[in-house]
């Protein structure tokens, strides 16, 4: 991938992002300098986009993606040149995660949906212990995000980022269990409350 496709596809895409669907960031002095596995709750097919945007180009984000995207024409390929990775949510994409982890351990951020599928506000799913095993495995630190969209046009959205941890070592599935449910108290946690 090269990286300057990004940064030029970045600053095209940008502005259209934060004129169509207006957001604010919290929490940007929470961002580690080095690797980090972002984890948000996931509503939308514009949340990348807004992650992307929120992010910048300092660091390289590298969105992990169901692989049907992959095969639509055009945006398929584009996906591929901004670093974006296809996973087979139906089965343990070995592949999917060793890409994941290949990212990590070169320094960069990786952007993965713990719920795996987006999810309305009123409903929840158990969140998949993928992000938990990889960030317990290289000692990555996971940075929570909360996503607080209507993700209408021109209606204001607020980004949270909050402070990155690193889960406490895992050794059956109740405790993966456990530590991704962990995951996804801290990313609403992160919710303004009303």
């Amino acid at each position: 991938m090269n990286r300057m496709s990004y940064t030029i596809s970045y600053y095209i895409l940008n502005p259209f992002v934060r004129l169509l669907w207006p957001f604010r960031t919290y929490g940007k002095e929470n961002k580690p300098a080095g690797a980090a596995l972002v984890c948000a709750n996931h509503q939308s097919n514009l949340d990348p986009a807004l992650l992307a945007a929120a992010f910048g180009t300092k660091t390289q984000m590298r969105f992990m993606g169901k692989k049907d995207l992959f095969t639509v024409p055009v945006l398929g390929k584009w996906m591929l040149a901004m670093g974006a990775f296809p996973i087979d949510r139906n089965e343990a994409d070995i592949t999917a995660i060793r890409t994941a982890m290949k990212f990590l351990k070169a320094g960069e951020y990786v952007m993965m949906f713990p719920e795996g599928t987006r999810v309305s506000p009123e409903d929840s799913v158990a969140a998949k212990t993928g992000a938990v095993r990889i960030a317990g495995k290289l000692q990555v630190p996971i940075l929570p995000v909360y996503i607080e969209s209507t993700h209408k046009v021109f209606h204001f959205s607020r980004l949270y980022i909050g402070e990155p941890y690193t889960p406490e070592a895992a050794h059956t599935k109740d405790d993966y269990a456990r530590l991704s449910q962990e995951l996804m108290d801290k990313i609403h946690a992160l919710e303004p409350k009303k």
